[in-house]
């Protein structure tokens, strides 16, 4: 693993994408709805936050595919291996951009610090750490 200096770094499974963060907000959700679990094939996806202008596609743009879902969130892979890359909501008012931390190569400092879209998780799926859970979005019911 690469050392935590910034700016961090991160990649697609086969390279051909790269981009860097400069500077990571302080949310960090672990995301147990449906469409991110099948955008990652796992049983939540985790994602970091970084205002645009922090975050910049260094190679391979040109690889990036957008998927428009019917809600209007869109979200970014790599069109050769198929990696989640982003997240931007439909009603992106806050200029963030959200990227799956398992794409970073840098350590980070940050840890995640909520399980969103709760309500959303598979019966199979157990939450075993004591972070705050939201039915749904943070706006939404507190679960614990």
């Amino acid at each position: 693993m690469a050392n935590s200096k910034k700016p961090y770094k991160g990649s697609c499974l086969c390279n051909s994408i790269t981009f860097e963060v400069n500077a990571i907000e302080e949310n960090m959700g672990r995301c147990h709805c449906t469409m991110c679990r099948k955008f990652h094939g796992a049983e939540f996806a985790t994602y970091g936050e970084a205002k645009k202008g922090n975050f910049n596609w260094v190679t391979g743009e040109e690889f990036l595919s957008n998927y428009l879902a019917p809600n209007g969130t869109n979200r970014q892979f790599c069109k050769k291996c198929g990696s989640s890359l982003t997240f931007s909501p439909s009603a992106n008012v806050d200029g963030l951009i959200e990227f799956s931390l398992g794409a970073l190569d840098s350590e980070i400092e940050q840890h995640p610090d909520a399980h969103l879209f709760v309500e959303s998780k598979p019966n199979w799926s157990t939450i075993q750490d004591d972070l705050p859970q939201y039915s749904a979005s943070r706006s939404s019911e507190k679960i614990t």
